[in-house]
């Protein structure tokens, strides 16, 4: 984390602390994962190990969610480890310059750079996969819930995310239901198992990731892949960056997105020696973090031919694809001014049964919406 000097402007300390790459010195990228390592982050595990990021001239750190510093976001804070006092994701940990890339969902970028003039407009420099149908809506099969309609009266365990739960009532709505369900918001982390203890009836799910455990543990699903409801999805994830940052460091980013794709490449190519690496490499740079190594393997087979595109790059997004999506949030009414809560106070912030009700603010023009992404820093053919 780098110290903010209170006469600086707003970036300036972000900037001054990036030194000129030489042999000697490497460039510092953080990197904010948006979940535990897992097979979505199979490229930068990879990078990292083969020295893809040591021969560019950079110490790239990956910083997983469980680490203390998401305590009161993804984790429960105790004793050990206090709330910081802030809700902590990692856009917000973008914009506040404690990480140079975040992964995130294309909601969770949307979300923030809509949510006030206050706020950096973070871009999206790359998805991380190109399949967007990776995740779903979950049930237990024993539930008997097997379509979205069904999820009416239900508890749904929420990320307790600015779009999510009108998402979810957009599908609901798209199969015939009224959308009427209980938003439950228990720490990130601990989401899917709520759904396990019989705690909750459905929640968000990777297909990579919790999808491949419950096979390996022999719990069947219903799943709700989100494309399959009326949705255009985006690019999920993505990974975003401080424009800010980007103009002052454009070859740090290139020389960071160009080795990643070799990762990710690698991964695609022999999935099964990227997941032995995500198993190793995660326990010395995640503080002993234990993966599953039959989980990665599953999730790296699952992942194998999603991660990139028929451009043969990794990471290229398509103008169109942003464009669709934000339009469906624009018609569905979910690009408002209003955000989230825990303490709203019905003017600019809401609880999430305000937004879901539509207590959501004013409607923002969609001409206004600052635009999502950039290519310009990825590799190229």
């Amino acid at each position: 984390t780098f110290a903010v000097n209170p006469n600086h402007s707003s970036f300036e300390w972000a900037l001054a602390s990036y030194p000129t790459r030489t042999m000697t010195t490497p460039t510092t990228v953080i990197v904010a994962l948006d979940w535990t390592p897992n097979g979505n982050h199979l490229g930068f595990y990879v990078a990292k190990d083969r020295g893809f990021y040591k021969d560019a001239g950079l110490d790239v750190r990956l910083v997983s969610p469980h680490d203390a510093a998401y305590a009161g976001s993804y984790l429960e804070p105790d004793a050990e480890n206090p709330s910081p006092g802030k809700y902590v994701t990692p856009c917000s940990k973008v914009a506040d310059g404690s990480a140079h890339f975040g992964v995130n969902s294309p909601e969770g970028v949307v979300g923030w750079n809509t949510s006030g003039p206050e706020r950096p407009r973070l871009k999206a420099v790359a998805a991380l996969l190109f399949d967007r149908n990776t995740s779903a809506i979950v049930t237990l099969k024993s539930s008997g819930i097997d379509a979205p309609n069904k999820l009416d009266g239900c508890k749904y365990a929420s990320y307790a995310a600015r779009f999510e739960g009108r998402i979810v009532q957009k599908m609901i709505q798209a199969d015939g239901g009224v959308g009427e369900f209980i938003e439950t918001t228990p720490p990130m982390l601990g989401i899917w198992n709520t759904l396990l203890n019989g705690e909750a009836d459905a929640t968000w799910v990777f297909s990579q990731w919790e999808g491949c455990e419950a096979k390996l543990k022999n719990v069947e699903l219903n799943a709700f892949p989100v494309c399959d409801y009326g949705m255009p999805y985006a690019y999920a994830p993505c990974l975003c960056a401080h424009p800010d940052w980007l103009v002052g460091n454009p070859e740090t980013a290139r020389a960071f997105l160009d080795a990643t794709a070799r990762g990710y490449k690698i991964a695609s190519e022999d999935p099964i020696a990227a997941a032995e690496i995500l198993v190793r490499v995660a326990r010395t740079e995640n503080d002993g973090h234990a993966v599953n190594p039959e989980l990665a393997k599953a999730s790296a087979l699952y992942l194998q031919n999603k991660m990139i595109g028929p451009s043969g790059v990794w990471g290229v997004m398509d103008q169109r694809v942003w464009d669709d999506y934000l339009k469906w949030l624009w018609d569905a009414g979910l690009l408002t001014d209003g955000a989230q809560s825990r303490h709203p106070d019905s003017g600019k912030t809401f609880s999430l049964d305000d937004l879901r009700a539509g207590k959501a603010g004013n409607k923002i023009p969609l001409d206004q919406v600052p635009t999502v992404f950039t290519n310009d820093y990825l590799p190229t053919v």
